[in-house]
């Protein structure tokens, strides 16, 4: 058995792939679904975090699913995934999606999102995944993003799920914004 890779850089694993948007891709209003774009991204990541890993990997989170501008049906669509995170055995996958019209060669950003992938044995259990070899100021800054939603996200659930959660504590907060209160 080979012995795992212990660092990679993000370009070892760097994927990228294109489809052409089809009238079965569309939803009601004539532009691609979201939900078909969601599924691209999601066999984009697992193939990025599985080439970096070494092994299965299953979807864990997708955070910041960012829906820029509609793609249209015609359009060129490149979807392109790195890794810009490491922990113990998840990664975070970076993926950006630009629409091509073909026509006019007009690229636009039109979707991005983090997934975070977790790495399994043959048996369902997580496995440690090579750390990262970063090379540029650009790849320590989509880096310590990462970790900033990582931690953003634990100091969330800490806030809203711990014991000490009071509705009072928030009440200002939620007279700024559309909506009315009618708790027993």
């Amino acid at each position: 058995m080979n012995k795992p890779t212990l660092y990679k850089t993000v370009d070892a694993t760097r994927i990228s792939i294109s489809e052409l948007m089809q009238p079965s891709h569309s939803n009601f209003n004539g532009k691609i679904h979201g939900g078909y774009i969601l599924n691209l991204m999601d066999q984009i990541a697992f193939a990025c975090a599985s080439k970096h890993s070494e092994n299965y990997c299953v979807t864990a989170a997708v955070d910041t699913v960012n829906f820029r501008k509609p793609i249209e049906i015609g359009e060129l669509v490149t979807m392109k995934a790195s890794i810009n995170y490491v922990g113990g055995t998840s990664m975070v996958v970076g993926i950006r999606v630009e629409s091509q019209n073909i026509r006019t060669g007009e690229v636009k950003h039109s979707n991005s999102s983090y997934f975070t992938m977790v790495a399994k044995d043959s048996d369902g259990k997580s496995i440690k995944v090579p750390g990262l070899i970063l090379k540029s100021d650009v790849q320590v800054k989509r880096f310590l993003k990462a970790i900033k939603r990582i931690e953003s996200k634990k100091t969330r659930q800490i806030e809203f799920e711990g014991k000490e959660f009071s509705r009072e504590n928030y009440m200002n907060v939620l007279s700024e914004h559309n909506v009315k209160l009618e708790i027993d």
